[in-house]
């Protein structure tokens, strides 16, 4: 087993580089192109609503060719889309490849994940996906750092990107370790959902909005502010480092204290935050990164405390189906907060970036508070132990879900060498 998870950390690593160095690179060819900062979050929320959907399609690949195939299949079409930006620069296509590249990029990380989630014990779960978490979190972090091999934004930094998916590959094929199977889940009963967990629902909506902007137009925002290619990767490297920093101290107040006062204070803390960001111009670059730091600090936040509140009132039984509708509810959130921001950016000033994000905090922290909370739904084994979500934009569908019922077996999928065992749901 420990094979298995070191291939599919390694994988998650060069996945989550080559996928945050390409967002970065394509926002700073827009803004050095002179093209419209809507369009900017316009490819975010196209990669994001591709994410929504991929959530669906990976379910039928891997039911239907395995794991390995499923996983293969969708680096090369990664790798053949990455390599298309090079040929125009047509923006309806630039849409295009964004929507292909989160469909086939949600289903990579089905893969992995799924695969955690079944390779671990229940007792070595929350270990081994803290690990997956800061593999990915590292993966980010050089993925922003790689901007410094070609600051002038060349062809150089599309074949860093191919290169880091067609890696990823590596581990994956050539892992002998036994599949898993996909948990099943109960169909997801909307109207149940929104009358127990509507503040959990609210607060990862609004964490997906401030995210998808984050990922989508922080780095316009700072090369709008005098940053060079370099700095600009940076300034992205340093809030997603803090948000990685932040998981440590928020499990550990997450699992002692009421976690709707906890997302109350933690957005009312953002929204103060945002403001110098947002109403200051000319700020020095190191005051740019302590703020950026801050603010990453407090976002990366926001997600898994909706996650751990929304499993504190579910059945067992309810949570992989909650754990979608998490993600879909976070994608939905990713598409509409990088449009509103860009358009906001477009009209009023790239600063305006950060008014939207305090105004999100804002609305959230009045939305969300510790006396909407009953406690009619509260679960015997709650507060469960809180779990960091490894991705901004792809949380994990099934590592949520703290306890996933185990699935039934079904007719094999086709058997590649290693791969039995493999069974779909």
């Amino acid at each position: 087993m420990t094979q298995a998870f070191a291939a599919l950390y390694l994988a998650s690593l060069l996945m989550q580089l080559g996928s945050t160095l390409l967002m970065t690179y394509l926002a700073l060819r827009l803004t050095t192109g002179g093209v419209a900062d809507f369009w900017g979050g316009a490819l975010m929320a196209a990669n994001a609503l591709g994410m929504v959907v991929g959530g669906k399609v990976g379910q039928v690949l891997i039911g239907r060719v395995g794991h390995i195939r499923t996983y293969v299949a969708c680096s090369g079409i990664i790798c053949a889309a990455v390599l298309t930006h090079a040929f125009s620069e047509a923006l309806p296509l630039w849409l295009l490849l964004r929507l292909l590249v989160g469909v086939a990029m949600m289903c990579q990380l089905m893969v992995v994940e799924s695969w955690l989630n079944d390779c671990a014990q229940s007792d070595q779960r929350g270990k081994v996906l803290g690990i997956y978490m800061v593999s990915a979190y590292v993966g980010m972090m050089l993925g922003q750092l790689a901007l410094s091999i070609d600051g002038d934004l060349g062809l150089h930094a599309l074949l860093g990107v191919v290169i880091a998916f067609a890696l990823s590959q590596v581990p994956v094929a050539l892992t002998r370790s036994t599949h898993p199977a996909i948990p099943s889940a109960e169909p997801v009963d909307l109207r149940l959902f929104l009358q127990r967990v509507p503040q959990s629902l609210i607060t990862v909506l609004v964490s997906g909005m401030i995210n998808g902007g984050f990922y989508g137009l922080a780095s316009i925002y700072a090369s709008r502010q005098g940053l060079g290619t370099v700095e600009v990767g940076q300034f992205m490297a340093l809030a997603i480092a803090a948000g990685l920093l932040a998981q440590l101290p928020l499990g550990w107040l997450s699992d002692r204290l009421p976690r709707a006062s906890l997302i109350r204070a933690v957005a009312a803390l953002l929204m103060l935050t945002c403001l110098p960001l947002a109403f200051y111009q000319g700020l020095s670059f190191g005051v740019l990164l302590l703020f950026g730091a801050c603010i990453g600090f407090l976002q990366f936040c926001l997600y898994p405390l909706g996650v751990a509140l929304a499993n504190d009132n579910m059945e067992p039984r309810l949570r992989v189906s909650l754990a979608g509708l998490l993600l879909a509810t976070f994608g939905v959130g990713a598409c509409i907060g990088p449009l509103l921001a860009g358009a906001l950016m477009g009209h009023f000033g790239a600063s305006s970036l950060y008014l939207f994000f305090a105004v999100s905090a804002a609305a959230l922290a009045l939305a969300v508070g510790q006396g909407r909370v009953t406690g009619e739904h509260l679960q015997d084994d709650a507060p469960l132990h809180h779990q960091a979500t490894p991705n901004g934009i792809a949380c994990a569908t099934l590592a949520a879900a703290i306890e996933p019922p185990s699935a039934a077996p079904a007719a094999p999928a086709p058997d590649l060498p290693g791969e039995r065992g493999h069974s779909v749901p």
